[in-house]
């Protein structure tokens, strides 16, 4: 049974930052809830709440949401309609494709003086003679009724007629629930034998698959043979199931559900049971030869490196493959490396020393490099040199020395290269009564004029 948890709430308000008491929107929708419980403790606040498509069999836990303005229970497995008193902001309520059969129990929502919306459609309710009129009479506040307006005459007219209409209306709602009492005796007469089909079922394949069964016995080594008659049974089961004719209730959608999910776990489990009774993949055989395996199927490249005596595997492991999922293990004669647990292993050509030996991955491509130094150690012979080379070479190596120590320098003789001044290509010209006058001294004094007439007198005063 599904039920509306914490961690469920916290993980539908992400755009809310994951936090609860502030929420005013929330959509549950197809959970496979069984139960609308907690929200009106967790969040008060909630104005827009979207639980359609699941199997709430009754509304209730949503009084205290006083702030709640749309609530949308469709497609659930409600019967009435209670326990939205508390709700006096509610505008909008939608119970579409429900099994409401007591229409009466709108009476009820006449305490919601805000509800203008009511969506009733795909319920027993709305096959009632009457139905519309009975609504639009008991509720006066609502202006839409399954997405049609509701004009002024049409609710004059059926205030008119409600006592003939409610009349009508509990006459039909006693033969309904007389049908859904027969509906929900049948439902469990059905599922009773279905639990006795099972417990005899369990019982036989209890006996099936006991020691000392002889039919055990006979079938000990055909168990391919078994699996394709399970398979063969279920199959025969799943078509009686869902070709058998059965009414569209609370119950048998119920119990769709159950079965789905009963089925599911059942591969699962199956699933589960494969991968744990799968034998392990043969590495060594019993004679102690080691075998050539690459059950991850990756490219792979061996090199014999003589010059450093070693042996290096390129082994190309997905780039994006975490290192923590590599298992290198170097023996004498083989490596193996599991990769997520999927076993590579591979006979060397010559023996290594694994206590030297070293893995890494590269940083461009990722592949896994594992150098393996040999146990043999082969000591190549050094190619033999001249005295007349080596002496060539020690005269170049103090040649090159002496010029690093001497510093040259670049010099230029200007006898033998003449440079044109370029601050002097421009002559100076001494300008005469055109132009600004420069203020210089020097040609200040050179300009002043000379006045022949001048005359200097002591007794005159000095002109100040």
């Amino acid at each position: 049974m599904v039920r509306i948890t914490e961690d469920l709430v916290r993980r539908r308000a992400e755009h809310n930052d994951c936090e609860i008491f502030s929420l005013e929107e929330i959509s549950l929708h197809q959970q496979e809830i069984e139960k609308l419980e907690y929200l009106d403790k967790w969040c008060r606040e909630l104005k827009i709440l979207y639980l359609q498509n699941n199997l709430i069999p009754k509304i209730e836990n949503v009084g205290k949401l006083k702030k709640l303005e749309y609530l949308n229970v469709a497609l659930n497995n409600i019967e009435r309609v209670e326990n939205l008193e508390g709700c006096e902001e509610l505008n909008k309520l939608d119970l579409t494709a429900n099994f409401i059969g007591e229409l009466s129990s709108i009476e009820s929502l006449k305490y919601n003086i805000h509800l203008k919306e009511l969506f009733l459609m795909g319920n027993p309710c709305t096959e009632f003679e009457g139905y519309r009129e009975f609504v639009v009479a008991t509720l006066h506040q609502l202006r839409y009724l399954d997405s049609k307006k509701i004009g002024r005459a049409e609710r004059i007219q059926a205030i008119q007629n409600y006592p003939e209409v409610k009349q009508k209306i509990r006459e039909q709602e006693q033969a309904y629930l007389l049908k859904r009492a027969r509906e929900k005796e049948e439902a469990e007469r059905r599922m009773q034998e279905r639990k006795d089909k099972k417990q005899k079922h369990m019982e036989s394949k209890l006996v099936f698959d006991s020691p000392d069964s002889l039919q055990n016995k006979e079938n000990c080594q055909t168990d391919g043979d078994r699996e394709q008659e399970t398979t063969v049974e279920d199959d025969e089961e799943d078509r009686k199931f869902w070709e058998e004719p059965t009414p569209y209730t609370p119950e048998t959608r119920l119990e769709t559900h159950r079965y789905i999910e009963e089925k599911r776990r059942a591969k699962e489990n199956t699933r589960e049971s494969k991968k744990k009774d799968k034998t392990l993949r043969t590495l060594v055989t019993a004679d102690g030869k080691v075998l050539n395996v690459n059950v991850p199927k990756l490219h792979f490249s061996l090199k014999d490196d003589e010059e450093n005596n070693q042996i290096i595997l390129d082994l190309a492991v997905y780039r994006h493959l975490d290192t923590s999922l590599l298992d290198v293990d170097v023996q004498p004669a083989y490596i193996r490396v599991l990769v997520k647990g999927k076993p590579f292993q591979l006979v060397l050509p010559e023996e290594v020393k694994p206590d030297s030996s070293s893995a890494k991955r590269s940083q461009t491509t990722g592949h896994l490099v594992v150098s393996m130094p040999k146990a043999k150690g082969i000591i190549l012979a050094k190619q033999k040199v001249s005295t007349s080379t080596k002496d060539s070479d020690c005269n170049k190596l103090q040649k090159n020395a002496r010029r690093s120590v001497q510093v040259e320098k670049l010099e230029v003789d200007p006898s033998k290269y003449s440079f044109p001044d370029v601050t002097k290509i421009i002559q100076e010209k001494v300008q005469v009564g055109q132009g600004p006058i420069r203020l210089q001294p020097e040609k200040i004094t050179e300009t002043k004029k000379s006045y022949v007439d001048f005359e200097n007198n002591e007794d005159v005063p000095p002109l100040i």
